[in-house]
C-alpha cells in the first residue's frame, strides 16, 4: 500500500513540477488561446489536472513558516512590517493578479470538459483557489477589485476602482461554498478536498469576523457564524482527529517525511528525489542562519503541566533557563530546546546553542535528523491545513459570538490539549478568573472583548499561540485582533546572571561563557559571549534584549493594511485609491 501511495505522490509532484516550468509567465499576457487552444483543450481530466496543478503554487512554502518574524519569533534581522518602516512600493509581489487570470481563464473554458462530474470537480478546485487568492488579498489590502472573468493586460476592467471589502467577501463565500459542495470527500494530504475547503472557510471567516469586530466594521456576526458552522461541519463529518503517535506527538507531527493523514488536511510536499527541498533544519541549527528564537513573552505564556499559570508563580521572571522550563506544557519542550533535548536519532543531550539563536529559546519545530542540517537539504512535508487549527477556529468563533459552551470546548480545544495530556479548559473557571498576564497592556491583549467570555477568549488565544506557533498565523492574528502595538514592546530572551559559566541544561557540562575584557581560552562545544554585546536589561544581568537600537513603531491609522503599489495607482490615473494613512507618502496627485 505504501509503495502505491509513494508512486502516486511522485507522479502528482512530477506533474506539478513540469507544469510549473511551463507556467512561469502569465498565460493571459502570453495569449493563452494561441498556446492552449481552449476550443480543443480542457476536454479531459488529465488536461484539467495539468492546468490546475499550478494553482497549488500560491500556497505557503516552508520558508514562510520557519522564516516567520513577529512579536514572538525574533530573528537576527527584522522585517519592515515588524519595524514599522514600510514605505509605499513601486510594485509588490503581494499585489500580483497573474494567478487570478489563470484561475478565471480555466473557469471560462472548463465547459469544454465532456465529463460533467470531472468538470464540476475542477471548477470547484479553481473556485477554492480563487477564494484563497482573494482572502490573501483582502487580508493585506482590504478593498480590492472583484474580477471573475479572464482579462488581458490591456482590459479596461483593470482600470476600475476597488470594490468594497464586504462585496468581495460575499463572492468569496459563494466560491468556497461551491468548493465544499463539489470537491471530493476523500482524504488526500496533497490535493484539496471538501474537508480542505471547510477548513479554509473556517479560517477565512474567523479572520474576517474578528477583523470586523475589533476594527468596528459591520457584519462580523454573520462572518463568525459562517466560520463556526464550517468548523462544526468539519468536526462532525470529516473523520479527522488529533495525531497522538510517539511519545512526543506534537514535535513528531512536523518532522514526518510524509504528513500524517489523521490530522493533516493539506500539506506542502517535499522530497529530495524530486528536488523539492527546504532549509528548516539549517534555519534553526546553523550559526550562520537567521538565528530566530522565541521571545520570553511567549515562553511565559505556556502553562504548567498541571494547567496552572506559570506567570502566577512568585518571581517567575527571575528564574534561570533550567528552572523556568521544568514541569511546563509539554509543547514547550517539543517546540524549543529544553533540558533533556536530543536530536532525532541521537542520544547526546543538547542545550540551546547560543551561537544559533537570538533569544536562547531555540526552536526545534520542523527540525529533523542532523543529516538535513545543510542549506536546502530538508525534505519533511509542511502542513498547511490541519485539524487542530479547525478546532481552535471553532472555539474562538463561538466565544467571540458569546455562544461558547463547555461542550464546544470539549469537542475542540480540549482535544488539542489532550494530545500532550494537558488538563482541559474549564470555561466557568476561565471566565471567573481571566489571566492577568494575558490582559496586561504590556504582555497581553488589552483590546480583547470585555464580556462574560473574556477569560475563555484569552485561554483560546493562548492555545492558538502555543499550538500554531511558527505556522504563519501570528502576524495575522495580531492584525485581526487589533493588537499591532505589540510590535512596539521590548523583545526579550532568556535571563542571564552576567559574567560566568552556564550549564544551561544542568547536565554537568558548560554550554555558555559570558566574559568581560579579553576573550578566554576556548573549549569545543562552548559558546562565548562578551557581556557588553549581550545587551541585558540591567547591563550586568537580566534578560537578553533584542533590537533595542531599533525604534519600532506601529501606526494604527495605516499599518493594519498594506500600501497599494504606486505603479498601479499611476496605471489607473488614481482610480485605484491608496489605503488610508499612506496617501501622504505616495507623492501622487491626480
Amino acid at each position: 500500500m505504501k509503495k502505491n501511495i509513494n508512486m502516486k505522490f511522485s507522479h502528482i509532484m512530477l506533474a506539478v513540477i513540469l507544469f510549473t516550468m511551463t507556467a512561469c509567465e502569465d498565460f493571459l499576457v502570453r495569449k493563452p488561446k494561441d498556446e492552449l487552444s481552449p476550443d480543443t483543450y480542457f476536454r479531459t481530466e488529465t488536461e484539467c489536472q495539468l492546468y490546475t496543478n499550478n494553482f497549488y503554487t500560491i500556497l505557503p512554502a516552508a520558508s514562510d513558516f520557519y522564516q516567520e518574524d513577529d512579536d514572538y519569533i525574533i530573528p537576527k534581522s527584522l522585517s519592515d512590517k515588524v519595524k514599522g518602516t514600510r514605505v509605499v512600493p513601486a510594485t509588490a509581489g503581494t499585489w500580483n493578479w497573474n494567478m487570478l487570470r489563470q484561475i478565471n481563464f480555466f473557469l471560462a473554458h472548463s465547459h469544454q470538459c465532456e465529463d460533467n462530474e470531472v468538470r464540476e470537480r475542477y471548477e470547484a478546485l479553481a473556485r477554492f483557489f480563487r477564494a484563497y487568492f482573494y482572502f490573501e488579498k483582502v487580508k493585506r489590502y482590504g478593498d480590492v477589485a472583484w474580477v471573475d472573468e479572464p482579462i488581458d493586460a490591456n482590459d479596461k476592467t483593470l482600470y476600475r476602482g476597488r470594490d468594497p471589502r464586504a462585496m468581495v467577501m460575499e463572492h468569496v463565500l459563494e466560491d468556497i461554498d461551491f468548493a465544499i459542495e463539489n470537491l471530493p470527500s476523500g482524504k488526500d494530504v496533497y490535493r484539496a478536498t471538501k474537508w480542505t475547503a471547510l477548513a479554509l472557510k473556517s479560517r477565512i471567516f474567523l479572520f474576517e469576523g474578528t477583523f470586523r469586530k475589533y476594527h468596528g466594521l459591520e457584519g462580523w456576526e454573520t462572518c463568525l457564524e459562517e466560520a463556526a458552522n464550517a468548523a462544526s461541519k468539519f468536526i462532525k463529518e470529516s473523520g479527522y482527529g488529533i495525531y497522538k503517535s510517539t511519545t512526543t506527538p506534537y514535535q513528531s507531527l512536523f518532522t514526518l517525511a510524509e504528513s500524517d493523514r489523521s490530522e493533516v488536511i493539506l500539506t506542502r510536499a517535499y522530497k529530495q528525489s524530486l528536488s523539492l527541498v527546504h532549509s528548516a533544519n539549517e534555519a534553526f541549527t546553523s550559526s550562520s542562519s537567521s538565528h530566530s528564537g522565541l521571545a520570553k513573552d511567549v515562553v511565559d505564556m505556556y502553562l504548567m503541566s498541571d494547567g496552572s499559570r506559570f506567570t502566577d508563580k512568585p518571581q517567575y521572571g527571575m528564574l534561570d533557563f533550567h528552572d523556568e522550563t521544568q514541569d511546563r506544557d509539554p509543547r514547550l519542550s517539543q517546540t524549543i530546546r529544553t533540558p533533556g533535548y536530543t536530536r532525532i536519532g541521537e542520544t547526546d543531550l543538547l542545550a540551546p546553542d547560543m551561537a544559533a539563536v537570538t533569544t536562547g529559546y531555540q526552536p526545534i519545530k520542523y527540525v529533523c535528523e542532523s543529516k538535513y542540517d545543510s542549506f536546502q537539504s530538508s525534505e519533511n512535508d509542511m502542513p498547511i491545513f490541519r485539524t487542530a487549527e479547525v478546532y481552535l477556529n471553532y472555539a474562538e468563533a463561538k466565544a467571540e459570538l458569546d455562544q461558547l459552551t463547555q461542550a464546544d470546548l470539549d469537542i475542540s480545544v480540549n482535544k488539542v490539549r489532550a494530545r500532550v495530556s494537558m488538563p482541559s479548559i474549564n470555561m466557568d473557571e476561565a471566565n471567573a478568573n481571566p489571566d492577568p498576564y494575558l490582559l496586561d497592556a504590556v504582555t497581553g491583549y488589552p483590546n480583547v472583548t470585555k464580556s462574560a467570555f473574556t477569560g475563555v477568549i484569552l485561554e483560546i488565544r493562548r492555545e492558538r499561540t502555543v499550538e500554531l506557533i511558527l505556522e504563519g498565523f501570528r502576524y495575522w492574528d495580531l492584525m485581526r485582533w487589533k493588537e499591532g502595538k505589540r510590535f512596539e514592546r521590548p523583545f526579550k530572551g532568556m535571563r542571564l546572571d552576567g559574567v560566568g559559566e552556564y550549564d544551561l541544561d544542568e547536565n554537568g557540562s558548560v554550554d555558555l561563557v559570558v566574559y568581560e575584557g579579553d576573550a578566554p581560552a576556548t573549549s569545543e562545544g562552548v559558546v562565548y559571549k562578551k557581556l557588553s554585546e549581550l545587551n541585558l536589561t540591567k547591563e550586568t544581568e537580566g534578560n537578553i534584549v533584542l533590537h533595542e537600537d531599533i525604534v519600532r513603531t506601529f501606526d494604527e491609522s495605516k499599518d493594519y493594511l498594506y500600501p497599494i503599489p504606486t505603479e498601479d495607482i499611476v496605471l489607473t490615473q488614481g482610480v485605484v485609491k491608496q489605503n488610508p494613512g499612506w496617501d501622504e507618502m505616495d507623492g501622487l496627485d491626480f
